[in-house]
């Protein structure tokens, strides 16, 4: 995530507030539109507070530029940086943006960090109820953090023994095999957090967040037991969305899986780095060292390209020993 970047009132705050109102228009996700709205003042700032619809193209590929040549950003930092801009000047100013011909970061291909067998259960050993029962979603499942946190209670079908993930990157939608060694942990969670669901019912609390169109469409299913989350949080808080401010319960913070793991990691002296995705890439890796082909794994994953899931296979060998060394030969 950037870090908060505030601008005075030199700074057009419509320009900036209509901005955000398109991106909630077309159901961005709220850390896109955080980033999003940063890049923006970022940019404003860049130039020394100039409304950007006296700048353009030239302005643009000088700060894009910039993030590369001074601050050496990444790659996929830059694309954001420039999506940004683009929907600046696309759907803001309604000004097209064509042919950003800016010094592009380098790319860097980082081998994901896997765990062992081994380590994975020393990992798991540790964490205890929802933390235990998110870990197992992002290992067991191949999860991405927030299509574990952003799970309904609708979409772990335990009869079907299956897991239903919804709008996912990409905006696109999967199904993957419920393990069975989640089935009681999950049991036990819908047990734990069906009390919450209906005190805040007896209590008037708002429902829970819905997607736009069902908001619109179905507002009554966001008080509805199928609709609320798998991993809850405990405390109310205001929707940033909400205009009049909405108080309703969310569902629990990426951080707070992140830090649980990061503990984990240290009970059980793995010396990774072990963050939620680790558990993802580990998932991935684990399959393909079991026999399983990488087009199921890409399909499993949610991937649009099959060479981002080749990544594992290079894990997979080493892991396997498949290419040896000839040091062992001497």
């Amino acid at each position: 995530m950037l870090p908060i970047l505030h601008l005075d009132q030199d700074c057009d705050m419509k320009l900036e507030e209509k901005m955000r109102r398109l991106m909630r228009v077309r159901q961005m996700a709220l850390t896109t539109e955080r980033d999003y709205i940063q890049w923006y003042r970022r940019f404003v700032v860049f130039h020394g507070k100039r409304h950007p619809g006296e700048l353009g193209k030239a302005e643009v590929e000088a700060f894009l530029t910039s993030l590369a040549a001074d601050q050496h950003v990444a790659p996929s930092t830059q694309n954001q940086a420039l999506n940004a801009l683009v929907f600046l000047y696309r759907e803001v100013l309604e000004v097209p943006l064509e042919g950003v011909n800016a010094l592009r970061a380098k790319e860097r291909r980082k081998v994901p960090v896997v765990l062992t067998e081994e380590e994975m259960r020393a990992l798991l050993l540790p964490l205890q109820g929802d933390m235990a029962l998110a870990a197992g979603f992002l290992y067991g499942c191949g999860l991405r953090v927030m299509e574990c946190l952003r799970l309904r209670v609708k979409d772990v079908d335990l009869a079907a023994g299956v897991v239903r993930v919804h709008d996912g990157k990409g905006g696109k939608d999967r199904v993957v095999t419920l393990p069975e060694k989640l089935r009681a942990p999950m049991e036990s969670q819908l047990a734990r957090i069906r009390p919450w669901h209906e005190a805040d019912r007896e209590s008037g609390v708002a429902g829970v967040y819905l997607p736009m169109a069902y908001a619109r469409k179905a507002p009554a299913w966001a008080k509805q037991w199928e609709w609320f989350w798998v991993f809850p949080s405990k405390a109310l808080s205001t929707d940033p969305r909400s205009s009049p401010p909405v108080t309703r319960r969310h569902h629990l913070r990426d951080v707070t899986v992140g830090r649980a793991l990061r503990k984990a990691a240290t009970a059980a002296g793995i010396a990774k780095k072990v963050s939620a995705h680790t558990l993802r890439h580990s998932y991935a890796t684990h399959l393909l060292l079991s026999g399983v082909d990488l087009r199921s794994i890409q399909e499993a994953l949610g991937h649009s390209d099959i060479r981002t899931t080749e990544i594992y296979t290079h894990v997979a060998k080493a892991m396997r020993g498949a290419l040896g060394s000839p040091l062992d030969r001497l």
